[in-house]
């Protein structure tokens, strides 16, 4: 095997699991994150059960899952109607499996320490600035040029200045905190809970899991608003807002009472695109770099950890592993980033139609087999095989 000297522009999600995996693999791997010590951002995600294949290969699964909450189950309901209007199991026959809920930290911190166990190294404090190819790839910071290397990974996420793609932004974004868990609630602490007002509100709980081993149990509360409103956001009235939160589902109250500033919710906002040809020479664009969407599929570090893998195969497979990886990835990212833009405008938008097609139509044919077995795919992320002609655990 062939020693590659390798940079991972980015310390997220998708570098560090590509990180882990290239290391493992006996590479030679640095990684460059802009943060004085490398940090997420963000409070909670779900890793379905392709991720946690992944985080297993990486060398950090039993890690993830010691920290995590198994969640078996998503459900939505319009309150204007009282309508059902999402309903997602996770079980299928053979043995059941779920959605790994988490906090952005404490992934990150299982991913970093298989990064670092595999032999990769940190350079923190190193914003990118661009890749030039001269021969090979060299990575030029704010501080230094490095290399030179013979493949460069962006892994820089939405705003990766390595990155060629241009997205479009999604009119609805939201706003995200992390609460304690609250004692004596009656929410089911396995499953991702919403309420909706057709589409232009959706207040959600998605239980987290716990920071370290033996903190307090977490929970992720977030918020639905149009993007015009975000600018607004840090001069918002708390107590007006969660007097409208509280108007839309009154039984989330245990879950504000920790929060008393706007402050401590963090705004996000989401856009739409995927490049076309993820890679060029020596440089692969993984995960936000290559493709962006609405969080609505549960998707997002799925993808960057799919990614991580398909591109730790290429570079085992072929000497040129930018074609090898798109190759693999192409099918399972356009199904995926057009069910996204399918589904977004249906739970997201100012629509007044698409919400009631949404409750009336797709959820009534939602419940008629096999349609319940091919939404659990879809959630699952395996709708499709992940990794188009290449095994897959």
């Amino acid at each position: 095997m062939q020693v590659l000297s390798i940079a991972i522009a980015g310390a997220g999600i998708g570098g560090l699991a590509a990180a882990a995996l290239l290391a493992r693999a006996g590479h030679r791997v640095q990684v460059f994150d802009q943060f004085a010590a490398p940090r997420p951002v963000g409070s909670g995600l779900v890793i379905q059960p392709v991720g946690q294949a992944v985080l297993d290969l990486c060398g950090a699964g039993a890690a993830a899952r010691a920290l995590g909450q198994p969640i078996t189950a998503m459900t939505g309901i319009e309150v204007e109607h009282g309508r059902t209007v999402l309903s997602v199991a996770y079980d299928r026959p053979g043995g059941p499996r779920h959605g790994l809920a988490i906090h952005r930290a404490a992934l990150f911190g299982v991913l970093l320490d298989a990064a670092t166990q595999a032999g990769a190294t940190i350079i923190p404090s190193a914003r990118i600035l661009a890749a030039p190819l001269e021969g090979k790839r060299w990575l030029v910071t704010d501080t230094a040029r490095h290399g030179p290397f013979d493949l460069v990974v962006d892994a820089a996420g939405a705003g990766s200045p390595l990155s060629p793609l241009k997205a479009r932004p999604l009119p609805y974004g939201a706003v995200w905190a992390t609460v304690p868990w609250p004692e004596g609630t009656d929410f089911n602490p396995n499953a991702l809970q919403q309420r909706y007002l057709r589409a232009s509100r959706m207040a959600g709980v998605l239980p987290l899991g716990r920071m370290v081993t033996d903190g307090p149990p977490l929970a992720a509360v977030f918020w639905s608003l149009p993007v015009t409103a975000l600018p607004d956001w840090p001069t918002q009235d708390m107590d007006a807002w969660k007097d409208e939160v509280l108007t839309l589902w009154p039984a989330l109250a245990p879950f504000l009472t920790t929060l008393h500033s706007s402050s401590e919710l963090t705004p996000a906002r989401y856009s739409h695109g995927t490049l076309a040809k993820p890679y060029a020479e020596r440089l692969v664009h993984i995960g936000d770099a290559a493709h962006r969407a609405s969080p609505q599929l549960g998707q997002g570090a799925n993808m960057a950890l799919l990614d991580a893998l398909a591109l730790a195969n290429a570079v085992a497979e072929s000497d040129d592993p930018g074609p090898h990886y798109a190759r693999t990835r192409r099918w399972h990212v356009r199904l995926y980033q057009g069910m996204s833009a399918a589904f977004t405008p249906q739970y997201q938008s100012d629509s007044r139609w698409l919400p009631a097609f949404r409750d009336r139509v797709l959820m009534p044919v939602s419940r008629l087999p096999p349609v319940p077995s091919i939404l659990t795919h879809l959630v699952a992320g395996d709708l499709i095989p992940p990794l188009a002609s290449t095994a897959f655990p």
